[in-house]
């Protein structure tokens, strides 16, 4: 209310519930989420701007059309094979990549507190998983070693 813009939006409801019931799963490390949402944001607004849709009325009140078609299919292609190609899954962010390409948040100035947003809730979810004794990463998941890396970490130990 402070800001007069969406702080609150569809796709964060679905990363809370990552990082709250399946804290884990790299899909739910605050880097997937932060920078996947951010990828999401940018390719949503880039197809936006490519089928020149950035200053037009959201998809629910006009209804979608075969510049809208295209846009959602870009947006939501590019941020699938960003995030995979980068590492970041968060199947979230594919949400609002759509939502962006649909419309619904398309104010350059209010995209970055969509991206503020998930940065909150991934403190709080830091703060809630550690409070609660689950070793929640601070930016990514620890990867186990393997058998082979165990073997030879071992043997460089004093």
């Amino acid at each position: 209310m402070v800001f007069k813009a969406p702080f609150l939006f569809p796709p964060l409801g679905a990363t809370a519930i990552l990082f709250l019931y399946s804290p884990s799963l790299p899909t739910a490390s605050p880097k997937s989420a932060i920078c996947g949402h951010g990828i999401g944001i940018v390719c949503g607004y880039g197809a936006l701007v490519v089928t020149g849709l950035q200053h037009a009325p959201a998809a629910t009140i006009v209804g979608v059309n075969e510049a809208r078609i295209i846009a959602t299919a870009v947006a939501l292609s590019v941020t699938a094979a960003l995030m995979i190609l980068l590492r970041v899954v968060h199947p979230p962010a594919g949400a609002t990549a759509l939502m962006v390409s649909l419309g619904v948040v398309t104010n350059p100035l209010q995209l970055p507190l969509l991206e503020v947003a998930v940065a909150f809730l991934a403190v709080e979810a830091f703060v809630v998983n550690r409070l609660a004794g689950i070793e929640y990463p601070i930016w990514t998941p620890r990867v186990p070693l393997s058998k082979e890396g165990a073997k030879l970490l071992a043997e460089r130990l004093p």
